[in-house]
């Protein structure tokens, strides 16, 4: 039988709503929040009807306290007060609902009854979500390794708190993924889920991204702008590639976490935000701080908690559950079927995967669109996979010459950084601004990069 805590100093109070309920449920009563404290720990209710106005401590102020200790039993106001602004309060500290005293009885056992079976519906869907992920299924995401369970399911335990947490893994692990799987765990989940690529970004326009700026702080600055920070108040704030993030913006990072405040560019006044920060990198940052590149006391304020992705590599056992899958999602994009030949699935079984689960769908995207029937055959493979060189030492440039061969360092960079440039761009069809993202330049930076190593475009010069 589901129990209810009455919380009220009103003996009549208490005694009218315990025979309105008792029939149907077991009933606990409380003349005060401390009587309350004892009674939530002893009996464990399903569902707490909290009065308001009360001796020594008021009912709003139980109920934060409450939820500061991570009880989320559902709490139901019961009160005198008819006002908007104390129903607000309440709402806002946590209330599920709220009801005004000289209700009629079959109205208080409607709402009891809804906030009661809101709760069963909340544990069946927490629970099955633990079996997705016992299963291999996190949200989008996708892995019945140990491995990618193991960050499942410590994903699974950090999104309902409010706790900072670091993303680590290489360029297409699924970081971004992850981040948005966490805030949708969270009680921010009906709140604004904010991205920045901080890659992406010329340096000298991270920093009015972030905070924002006021009319007239800089040329251009034909009106005010609100920040991302701003933006994701309430929410999530996700800061991609943090490890490519400049030195000055760092501080300003570090200072917006550590005060929940922050300014616009040309600004006068601090502005409070309250933000949830997940960021994510595929840079080495103990290496950055080694190297000065990155702020040691943001690093710290970052990993809370820190969760790395494992490389395609390293768990190559979920091949067959995400080619499957994604062969199903690709399939029903394009109005056609296919699956992959015993040749072709041994093809790719042996790939590295140096792009990871994001080079894989797009391998098999376009393999699936250039097979003719209903199987994907070796054949409709990119070539690398078919002659697995997919990975750094057997990376060849275009006259297909390995670098490792070269005898003079220069050269063997050169040769290197050529082929690497060329995969990247072909993964991504020329689009160089998507390149730029996934390797960690600046767009204008690896434009001159390819200038300097006089790489175009096939069909273009």
């Amino acid at each position: 039988m589901r129990t209810i805590l009455i919380v009220d100093d009103e003996p009549s109070a208490r005694y009218g709503m315990r025979r309105a309920l008792e029939g149907s449920y077991r009933v606990v009563e409380a003349g005060s929040a401390d009587a309350a404290r004892a009674a939530v720990s002893a009996d464990r209710p399903d569902l707490i009807l909290l009065d308001l106005v009360m001796p020594d401590e008021d009912g709003v102020a139980f109920l934060r306290s409450l939820r500061a200790a991570g009880d989320e039993t559902p709490v139901l106001i019961v009160s005198a007060l008819d006002t908007a602004r104390t129903a607000v309060e309440a709402l806002h500290s946590g209330a599920a609902d709220y009801i005004v005293k000289g209700f009629d009885i079959e109205e208080l056992r409607r709402r009891a009854a809804n906030l009661l079976k809101l709760a069963e519906l909340g544990a069946e869907n927490e629970r099955l979500r633990r079996e997705l992920v016992a299963d291999g299924q996190f949200g989008r995401m996708l892995g019945a390794s140990v491995a990618m369970r193991r960050v499942f399911e410590m994903a699974e335990r950090v999104g309902p708190t409010d706790a900072t947490v670091l993303i680590l893994g290489e360029s297409g692990t699924g970081k971004d993924l992850l981040a948005q799987e966490i805030h949708a765990r969270s009680p921010r989940a009906g709140k604004p889920f904010v991205a920045v690529n901080c890659a992406a970004l010329p340096e000298n326009l991270i920093e009015s991204e972030l905070f924002g700026y006021e009319r007239g702080a800089f040329t251009g600055a034909a009106q005010q702008r609100k920040g991302k920070f701003e933006l994701a108040s309430g929410g999530t704030l996700f800061l991609d590639e943090i490890g490519d993030m400049n030195p000055v913006t760092q501080a300003k990072v570090l200072r917006a976490l550590e005060s929940r405040k922050i300014d616009r560019l040309g600004g006068s006044h601090l502005i409070d935000v309250d933000v949830r920060v997940v960021s994510a990198t595929h840079r080495d940052l103990a290496a950055e701080i080694a190297e000065g590149r990155f702020r040691e006391d943001l690093y710290y304020r970052l990993r809370v908690v820190t969760l790395e992705i494992p490389p395609l590599r390293a768990h190559k056992e979920d091949l067959p559950l995400l080619t499957g899958v994604f062969l199903e999602q690709l399939g029903a994009r394009h109005g056609r079927g296919a699956r992959l030949s015993k040749e072709a699935a041994e093809f790719v079984r042996r790939y590295d995967w140096p792009g990871n689960v994001r080079e894989l769908r797009n391998a098999l995207e376009r393999a699936l669109v250039m097979s003719k029937g209903e199987e994907i055959t070796a054949t409709d493979l990119p070539e690398e996979i078919r002659h697995n060189t997919g990975s750094v030492a057997s990376a060849r440039d275009g006259a297909g010459n390995s670098f490792l061969t070269q005898a003079d360092f220069r050269e063997a960079k050169r040769k290197f950084e050529i082929a690497y440039l060329k995969r990247k761009l072909e993964e991504h069809r020329w689009n160089v601004s998507q390149t730029a993202a996934e390797i960690g330049l600046h767009r204008q930076s690896l434009q001159e990069k390819l200038r300097e190593l006089g790489i175009q475009r096939p069909g273009k010069g």
